[in-house]
């Protein structure tokens, strides 16, 4: 398939300018002719960042794209604007690999397609839930409130998820700092140290030899650091495809100190985030937990809400089934205990969503601080041995002439 640039008339006389995907020029304009478009220009777009990493790149479509996308569909829509008309000019104002993207859902959409159904074939771009509530949209006639919701809630997960890794940006520096330096001192300068103190004859302390050793060692098998490494992460990885090796490392990271606690915050906060959306977009309370069970990202979330849905589906209350799980807080099942009391279900979960993204943001404060003396407390320690293992020798050198 080639990405074409078209210059057409539409029916009033109004000139228009895109992109349409084709297997040829012939076919693109038979495409354009079909939508009732009258040809001016057509060439094919040729460019060579389009193969390679570069293309890799290029056509990754970010969870900004998302968002972007949903909120510019979404003030057409409201404004009145058919969808097959909000896509076709959405193609002239996205990034190729999206163009991509909805040049095939209004291919799947003007052969008879829902807007659902054309998301659904390409699950790697929009996720379950988002299909879902367009899904439910359509069903309801109410898809220009639905792409409302939809875009604030992306909005606010991209942002969430924007302050969660921005937090962290400074202790991941400086670790990989430290391991630059750790690196460069044990390959660059250790050995020249070590030329030195041979030439002098000089008797080592117990500290410089322990460092010499470990750079001796590291100059000779640094492979077998690489590989070290790379099978642990392979193996690990393997491992947690399993469902054993699932369960125990995504419990574990739950129990983790700090970290534990702000990796649940965030979870919970998604969970009814998801929650709320889906339920005001008229998707029955059942099927929403199944589907936010399976977008949950831990099994021990994943394991609670499906348990909840089955007890719902056997009649039972949402927040009494919450209340059994013990992976949700209480403060979860009495505030849905209260949106079902009133009828305001959905309302409640936006706000308990907010007060979980608040939890996380303090969560994510304290891990900050506690790391932040831990690395200070590292960095103290790694300084003062390389003084008594590198300092000590060169002083003593320098007093014995």
């Amino acid at each position: 398939m080639q990405l074409y640039n078209y210059v057409v008339k539409d029916q009033v006389g109004e000139t228009l300018k895109g992109k349409v995907e084709a297997r040829d020029t012939h076919a693109a304009a038979n495409v354009l002719r079909d939508r009732g478009y009258v040809v001016i220009k057509l060439e094919s777009i040729v460019d060579g960042a389009n193969s390679g990493l570069l293309a890799r790149f290029n056509n990754r479509i970010s969870s900004q794209d998302i968002v972007t996308f949903t909120q510019q569909l979404s003030t057409m829509i409201n404004s009145g604007l058919p969808l097959s008309d909000g896509l076709s000019i959405l193609q002239s104002q996205s990034k190729p690999a999206l163009i991509k993207v909805l040049n095939e859902m209004l291919r799947d959409i003007q052969g008879g397609a829902s807007f659902a159904d054309a998301m659904a074939a390409r699950k790697g771009v929009f996720s379950e839930v988002y299909i879902a509530s367009i899904r439910a949209g359509e069903a309801s006639g109410k898809l220009d409130e639905v792409l409302t919701k939809l875009a604030e809630t992306e909005e606010k997960k991209r942002e969430f998820a924007a302050k969660t890794k921005g937090a962290l940006i400074y202790p991941v520096i400086v670790l990989v700092v430290m391991l630059i330096v750790m690196v460069v001192m044990m390959v660059v300068v250790i050995p020249k140290l070590t030329e030195m103190f041979d030439d002098f004859g000089a008797e080592l302390p117990i500290t410089t030899q322990i460092l010499i050793a470990v750079s001796g060692f590291a100059q000779k098998f640094w492979w077998m650091f690489l590989a070290a490494i790379g099978g642990g992460v392979f193996m690990l990885r393997r491992y947690y495809r399993t469902k054993v090796g699932r369960e125990q490392i995504d419990n574990f990271v739950l129990k983790i100190p700090v970290y534990g606690k702000l990796r649940t915050q965030v979870a919970l906060a998604d969970i009814t985030r998801t929650l709320a959306l889906l339920t005001a977009s008229g998707i029955s309370i059942l099927e929403a937990l199944e589907i936010v069970a399976k977008t949950s990202g831990n099994v021990m979330f994943e394991r609670s809400l499906v348990e909840t849905a089955e007890g719902v589906e056997k009649g039972l209350p949402l927040a009494t089934m919450l209340a059994r799980e013990q992976v949700f807080p209480p403060l979860l099942s009495q505030m849905v205990s209260v949106g079902e009391e009133t009828g305001q279900l959905s309302g409640i979960l936006v706000k308990v969503a907010r007060y979980f993204e608040s939890e996380s943001e303090h969560a994510i404060k304290n891990l900050t601080t506690a790391i932040e003396p831990l690395i200070m407390v590292i960095l103290g320690l790694g300084v003062a041995f390389l003084v008594l293992a590198i300092l000590m020798p060169i002083y003593q050198l320098t007093s014995s002439f």
